[in-house]
């Protein structure tokens, strides 16, 4: 237990005490603790700022899509895998669906662009076959969400779906005898015998989900972004990482990143103390 311990006090709590930063006015010399205090001006001017409530729109539509379909699908592709009895047909697909949760960010970003590029795209070009215009998808705002979202999935499903495929094969196969001896179909099986079965590790995967719905993955969404569709996929995390690293403004960012936590961390505990009122499963 050392070493994990040792991690997470090293790399997750100590640095908690520099967030600090953000009631302070930065200066390099100072350092962060010999910094002034500025209270909440910071988070005054984050709230005030025009592009404060897009920023919120922004994060939390993107969250909610990828949430809506990104959650249930994996649950889906696993109960589908648990009926396959073709062992090789199932060995196939699972390393099919799996295989792409290995690529890297930056191959994925540009495989996205060259599929959807304007001009040469394989897109595209069988729009143009089909004797359509062709679209700019990376340049049109509304299309921006979806491209993120479904790209994901096609990129995460596999990888999501092991964990309910581990919790299925948990289930006592008592039930499904006693199912059969019922003369239970396939579909009643998995209503009343595999989601029940899963359903703990799926409460559990929901409330750790909801918690991190405004910590939406930075690299990919900056990586897409252009000035075309900033105004659809400008994002806290970009917000951040442009006015800290790019501008220098230390403080500013560091408020508008903890802000974001503040969130993240409310979410969490009203949606795990939901979870333990309705059910019996809960973080803690």
């Amino acid at each position: 237990m050392i070493p994990p311990i040792l991690f997470f006090i090293i790399f997750k709590y100590y640095p908690m005490a520099n967030a600090v930063l953000a009631f302070k006015d930065y200066n390099v010399t100072k350092g962060i603790w010999g910094s002034p205090w500025i209270g909440f001006k910071n988070f005054r001017l984050f709230f005030d700022n025009p592009i404060f409530w897009t920023l919120v729109k922004n994060t939390l539509l993107i969250s909610l899509y990828q949430l809506l379909v990104g959650f249930p699908i994996p649950i889906l592709l696993a109960l589908a895998l648990n009926e396959v009895r073709h062992a090789k047909f199932k060995k196939l697909v699972q390393m099919v669906t799996f295989a792409p949760y290995f690529i890297s960010t930056v191959v994925m970003v540009s495989m996205i662009m060259l599929f959807l590029a304007p001009r040469l795209g394989f897109v595209n070009l069988a729009l143009n076959a089909l004797g359509m215009d062709s679209i700019n998808f990376l340049g049109e705002p509304g299309m921006f969400r979806s491209i993120y979202v479904w790209s994901d999935l096609w990129q995460s499903a596999g990888y999501a779906s092991v964990v309910y495929l581990a919790a299925l094969a948990g289930i006592d196969p008592v039930l499904y005898e006693a199912a059969k001896v019922d003369g239970a179909s396939r579909l009643q099986k998995i209503i009343h015998v595999d989601l029940p079965g899963i359903l703990p590790t799926v409460t559990i995967l929901l409330i750790l989900n909801v918690g991190n719905i405004m910590a939406l993955g930075f690299e990919k969404i900056y990586l897409l972004q252009n000035p075309l569709n900033t105004s659809s996929s400008e994002i806290i995390a970009t917000y951040v990482y442009k006015m800290g690293l790019l501008n220098a403004n230390y403080s500013f960012a560091t408020a508008v990143g903890l802000f974001n936590s503040v969130i993240n961390l409310v979410l969490l505990v009203l949606v795990n103390g939901l979870a333990k009122r309705i059910s019996s499963n809960s973080i803690w």
